[in-house]
């Protein structure tokens, strides 16, 4: 989908400030809800694409100044209430409950037993690999060209690579379709390819000579001949 979150290749939004030593959680509450998203995708609640569009449909300003697990947090919760894990009305009460109760432990605000926990699959974010008959169309060398598209829901095809030339560089096996699979429309696996772009082809002639891109693109993503 086109959003404020597909920032690939856009200018304007200041450098990238890196912070010296970083830790890896900055509060307590940022490592809760990676462990959150974890154990939702891990119990099959949701799949990784469905996640990723949790979090493009944020209110877009309030993604630009959302901090990476701030993000996280509100892609995860609106999953949550659409999949009925929990309702709104009760997570405003399980909020409001620990603004009163900070010191409180995660159970003391639910009521009535928890729900049995259900067979977890801990590789889920990589189980993405489907042996089947498909028969790749392209090969490394074969000169391509995505397509020029805008879709409305999720896609891995970032805004600034549509429609531009590049050629095969390598073939990654047959996965799960990210654009199907965010929506409830099943795997449908397709061949996945690395291809590879001139960095001009992409951002013209702001881009320095002599530099390459290699962006991971689904077979439908893509068109035959770099004319």
């Amino acid at each position: 989908m086109d959003g404020v979150h597909d920032l690939g290749g856009m200018q304007g939004f200041g450098p990238v400030e890196r912070e010296e030593n970083e830790p890896v959680f900055h509060a307590a509450w940022e490592a809760a809800v990676l462990a959150i998203m974890r154990a939702g995708g891990a119990r099959g609640i949701f799949n990784i694409d469905e996640f990723r569009h949790g979090i493009e449909r944020m209110d877009p300003a309030h993604y630009l100044r959302a901090t990476y697990y701030e993000k996280w947090l509100d892609g995860v919760t609106r999953i949550l209430v659409e999949k009925g894990v929990v309702g709104a009305d009760e997570l405003a009460a399980r909020r409001a409950f620990f603004e009163r109760h900070p010191a409180a432990r995660p159970t003391d605000a639910v009521r009535g037993p928890l729900p049995a926990r259900v067979p977890a699959n801990p590789g889920w974010v990589q189980d993405v690999i489907r042996e089947t008959d498909a028969t790749p169309r392209f090969k490394p060398g074969d000169a391509v060209r995505t397509r020029e598209m805008h879709p409305r829901g999720h896609t891995r095809l970032p805004r600034y690579a549509r429609g531009k030339r590049g050629v095969i560089h390598r073939y990654h096996g047959v996965h799960v379709f990210p654009d199907t699979n965010a929506h409830g429309g099943g795997e449908q696996p397709q061949p996945l390819y690395s291809v590879r772009f001139d960095a001009r082809e992409l951002w013209g002639e702001s881009a320095e000579p002599n530099q390459v891109v290699h962006i991971d693109l689904w077979e439908s993503y893509l068109l035959a001949g770099g004319a």
